[in-house]
């Protein structure tokens, strides 16, 4: 937490005040952002694209723990989690709108870090910060972004679309991101019993980074472009391997047959959720928010993704009523369970 010494207190600045500090630099990129902030709304023409829209809630202590997480990385990831759902649609994402609701406890130069790091997640994406909203908050840091990108009609991706004997796919490695919360809550608890303790994060880089600034895969949309696929499902992995595979079947009214040798970690996420006494299988399959794209292909698309570095194929969608399986590395078949992340538990 910020030292308020020196600092600029918010109330010298006001609502109106804060909002055009942190947004008179903004300029705005993308053709379909005819106007930005300074109106009552935005105004966007996407010249017949389908607009795609989502909007995620992020809680200080539910969410996220500022102990450990920098205000940085903070803007950074809230920003890119909800363009994930963007591309998790098959779409391109190309506005946001950012609301913070904030306790007095947090200076001006607070909040500008985290600003900051949402607007390098804006660069890094091609997308415009459009609007938004701040109040004040009672109950700790409070941050709402709504994601708004474009698809042509014939290339959006539901979770509703797969057919049975389509290729389960997954981009990227599993399990990094719930590692690396293990770690960080571990060495916050060695800190809250003496201070004196540096944190020990040394070689661990890639689990922490997976965690604190996870990158959201628009790479992969733009793969499917290249290769000329058309996922018949989607889905971005933020529950957990297991609990967002479910809501394709769900969404899909089909099975599924997992195969655990192909699910790809890291050789760091495997090597420390056993130093956790940790199976990895089960931090991939449960842990969440890696942000990869989980989609299926019919098999005909096998040859174009089969030797594509970032994809792995992990499995087939089946009949409904096959239900839904996880065969182990030893061959034996066990009834798939997703135990993701719940909100409300």
């Amino acid at each position: 937490m910020f030292d308020n010494k020196d600092k600029t207190n918010l109330n010298e600045l006001g609502e109106f005040g804060l909002i055009k500090h942190l947004t008179s630099q903004i300029e705005l990129k993308n053709e379909s952002s005819e106007k930005g902030i300074g109106d009552d709304a935005a105004v966007l023409d996407f010249k017949g694209k389908k607009t795609l829209i989502s909007t995620d809630l992020l809680l200080e202590n539910v969410h996220f723990d500022l102990r450990y997480v920098p205000l940085k990385h903070l803007g950074y990831k809230a920003v890119q989690v909800n363009l994930s759902d963007i591309y998790a649609m098959n779409g391109i994402a190309s506005q946001v709108t950012i609301s913070i609701g904030l306790s007095s406890k947090f200076p001006l130069e607070a909040i500008e870090e985290l600003y900051q790091g949402a607007l390098i997640a804006c660069e890094k994406y091609n997308v415009d910060l459009i609007g938004g909203d701040t109040s004040t908050s009672a109950q700790g840091l409070v941050i709402s972004v709504t994601s708004i990108g474009y698809a042509d009609e014939d290339q959006v991706a539901l979770r509703s679309g797969a057919k049975e004997g389509d290729l389960i796919c997954v981009s990227g490695d599993l399990g990094g991101a719930y590692v690396g919360l293990q770690l960080l809550e571990r060495e916050k608890q060695i800190f809250l019993e003496n201070p004196n303790i540096q944190p020990d994060l040394e070689g661990k880089d890639y689990i922490v980074e997976r965690q604190l600034k996870p990158e959201a895969r628009r790479d992969v949309v733009e793969l499917f472009r290249h290769l000329n696929v058309k996922p018949n499902a989607m889905i971005d992995v933020s529950d957990g391997l297991a609990s967002d595979l479910f809501h394709i079947c769900d969404a899909s009214k089909l099975g599924c047959k997992l195969y655990e040798e192909k699910i790809p970690i890291d050789p760091m996420t495997y090597e420390t959720a056993r130093e956790f006494g940790l199976d990895p299988t089960v931090c991939a399959l449960s842990g969440g928010e890696d942000y990869e794209l989980l989609f299926t292909v019919p098999q005909s698309e096998y040859d174009k993704v089969k030797n594509q570095l970032d994809i792995s194929i992990i499995g087939y969608m089946t009949e409904e009523s096959a239900g839904r399986q996880l065969i182990s590395k030893s061959g034996n078949v066990h009834e798939l369970k997703a135990q993701g992340w719940n909100a409300f538990s």
